[in-house]
């Protein structure tokens, strides 16, 4: 049981990072990004 849980979470951590690794190729959500985080000054 303990094993099946550990796999799990390893599974839905790749999963999250594969997704921000995804968002990454889109140059228009970098630009996008940047400017909300330059908003914030």
């Amino acid at each position: 049981m303990q094993r099946m849980r550990q796999l799990l979470l390893i599974v839905l951590a790749l999963a999250a990072l594969a997704g921000v690794f995804a968002l990454y190729l889109r140059p228009d959500f970098l630009l996008q990004l940047s400017n909300q985080i330059w908003a914030c000054f």
